[in-house]
This record gives C-alpha cells, structure tokens and sequence, in this order.
C-alpha cells in the first residue's frame, strides 16, 4: 500500500491559516503521525487534496512538502479507525430508536429531520472511512432499520422493505417448538436462546448440534448457515430474532443488541463489553454442559436486560 504524507509548518499568529488547514485535512479524513505531520492513504484526489492544503499554507507564509511512500507497511492502518466516530452515530440513532418505540404522532417531524442529520453524517463519515470495518456496517443497519419503521408510520399501508428484508413474525406460531443450535455456544448463540426462552417460546426445547446438517426436520434453527434465523442485513442472530418478533421496544433490549453484536462480529465497543466477555468466557471454559452454560448465562442476560432497561426507560 502506498501513503501520502504531508508535513507542514505556519507561523503561529496566523490562526486563521492554521484553522484552515486543519479543517481541510480534516475533511479529507487525514490522520496525525505526530504535530505538523499528516498522512492519507494513496487513493484517487486524495493527492490533490493534500496538494491544495500545500499550496494555502505557502501562500500564508507557511512551509508545507508533499511526500509519497512505497511499501506494505500496514502500521499506518490502525491511525484510521473510525469507531469512535461510529459510536457516537449509533449513540444518537439508538435514542432515536426509543422516541420511534415511544410511539408519540408529534414527535415524527423531528426524528425526520434528525434522522436525515444522521444521514448525512454517516455518509460523509463513510467517505473517508478508508479502511471500513464492522462498526460502520452495524450503524448503517440501524439507520436503515430506522428509516424504514419511520416510513411505515409517515405511511401506513404503503408497501416498504421491512426491517431490511427481516420478516416481522408472531411469536404465537412458534410456541412450544425445538430450536436447534451449533453445540459450545458462544455469546450470540447464548443470548439467542435466551431471548428466545423469555420472549418468544417459553417452553422452548433447545437442541446442541455438533453438526447442523443434521437437524432434526421440524427443528427451527437458528446462528448458523441455512438456519431458519441467522445473520441478516447488518444484524446478528439476536437481533434478527429481536426484530423478526418485534421485540425491539423492550426496555434495555436494543442496548443488549448492540452488546451481543460487538462480542459476536466487532462494531462500536460498548463500555461493559470487556466484563462480559469476560465473565461468558470464564463460564464456557468452565462449564462443558451446555444446558448448564446457558442456565447460568440466563442470569447474566436478565442482569443485563435490567440494568440497561432502568438506564433507557
């Protein structure tokens, strides 16, 4: 991979030229090596970009060399991570989830518009998102989620795409069923089945599968590929089951999601996320009985379920 890096110097009182440059450098999602050194990857106008910062910071009495590097160095990479920047986005768009949930007819007309906001800031976030990862596909599945709940009530009855093509279910006609699963569970696995016992199927049966071609026909499977429920649109398995049953509007369930979509395929980190990986962890490599496994992670998803409903009301 090839870079492109900028070093540059002005003189101190020139604030104004200063601002510019940093706004600018900005814009075009440039990294900081150390002060006054700036770099980008070597991408189509990116050059030209920096050459235009190069050129008003002459002009201002500055001193600006544009430099070129050859290599695979992947060092610089890691100075591109964006998922802060995520984070705040899905911070936003998970409260905009809940005023939508709250179902208030005035409040549409402001979501709208902040939800165009949101938009368009993950747009231009995307644009210079150079080295995307998993943190800005969760934020565009929830912002595609969003907008599509927020068409259907501007215009009941108009046909959309639900849920980005996540078919909405009663949990009526899956009661008293066999779900099956991959055998050694992990956290999407155990939060599914969990979410499946509280919410959906109270009695429901679940099966380890050492193998999963080998389900049991009238089985109903799910995380795993062919299952009836598995990753869609941007989702984990426990979210697609949230969604699917249209239990998003639970207290605390949508934060719950977010937890299990970073500890299953990485995205924007919540702040407990190491403590429960943790604790999960320390529960697998303890207990070899699944039903025993999920037994006690039960208790951890009900902690959590609580806490965070309390929080976001």
């Amino acid at each position: 991979m090839n870079w492109l890096m900028l070093v540059l110097s002005l003189p101190t009182e020139n604030a104004a030229a200063r601002m510019r440059a940093w706004r600018a450098l900005k814009a075009c999602g440039a990294a900081v090596l150390r002060d006054g050194v700036y770099l980008l990857p070597d991408r189509p106008g990116l050059g030209d970009a920096l050459s235009a910062v190069a050129i008003d910071v002459q002009e201002s009495g500055g001193t600006a060399y544009r430099l070129g590097s050859q290599g695979e160095d992947e060092r610089f990479i890691p100075l591109f991570d964006r998922s802060t920047d995520y984070a705040g986005l899905l911070a936003e768009a998970s409260d905009l989830q809940r005023v939508l949930a709250a179902g208030q007819d005035d409040a549409d007309s402001q979501t709208s518009k902040t939800l165009r906001r949101l938009r368009k800031q993950y747009d231009a976030l995307v644009a210079i998102d150079y080295f995307p990862a998993e943190a800005g596909r969760q934020v565009a599945a929830v912002l595609a989620a969003l907008e599509a709940d927020l068409a259907r009530r501007q215009s009941p009855g108009e046909p959309t795409v639900s849920r980005g093509e996540i078919a909405l279910l009663s949990p009526a006609r899956y009661r008293g069923r066999t779900w099956a699963t991959r055998a050694r569970p992990w956290v999407d696995r155990l939060a599914s089945a969990w979410l499946i016992r509280r919410f959906i199927d109270p009695d429901a049966r679940i099966l380890w599968l050492a193998d999963p071609l080998r389900r049991p026909a009238k089985a109903l499977g799910f995380d795993f590929d062919g299952a009836d429920f598995s990753h869609l649109a941007g989702r984990v398995t426990f979210e697609v089951l949230a969604a699917s049953f249209s239990l998003e509007r639970t207290p605390g369930l949508q934060r719950l999601g977010h937890l299990v979509h970073y500890l299953d395929v990485g995205g924007v980190q919540p702040a407990e996320a190491d403590g429960v990986e943790s604790v999960l962890r320390g529960l697998r490599d303890t207990l070899d009985d699944d039903d025993a496994l999920l037994m006690a992670a039960t208790a951890i998803f009900e902690g959590l379920l609580t806490a965070f409903g309390k929080e976001n009301p």
